[in-house]
């Protein structure tokens, strides 16, 4: 088994204003897009369930996946979520500004 860091992008929407859309993000440990989707899920709930109980959020997991900035009342739209590889905007291999 290969572990990676995934990318979960959510998109999400407000229903009570049209208007006001935009994706969630999460990223963690996982060996396939698959897992990834499901651990993005897992953790969404439990911080869902956290809130609702009006305890205290849960932090990173020890495989790093963890849910911040929960919007209540916003619709995550599960089955439109993509997983892919998660790249890193600040590292060197990725800047398009790099040069030998």
């Amino acid at each position: 088994m290969h572990l990676r860091i995934y990318e979960v992008d959510v998109p999400i929407h407000d229903p009570n204003h049209p208007d006001r859309h935009g994706v969630h993000v999460f990223t963690g440990v996982a060996d396939s897009p698959a897992a990834a989707l499901r651990r993005a899920h897992e953790v969404y709930d439990a911080a869902l369930a956290a809130h609702t109980a009006g305890l205290e959020i849960p932090g990173k997991q020890p495989d790093i996946w963890g849910a911040r900035g929960l919007r209540p009342g916003w619709q995550m739209e599960w089955p439109a979520a993509k997983a892919g590889l998660w790249h890193n905007p600040v590292s060197w291999t990725t800047r398009s500004d790099f040069a030998l």
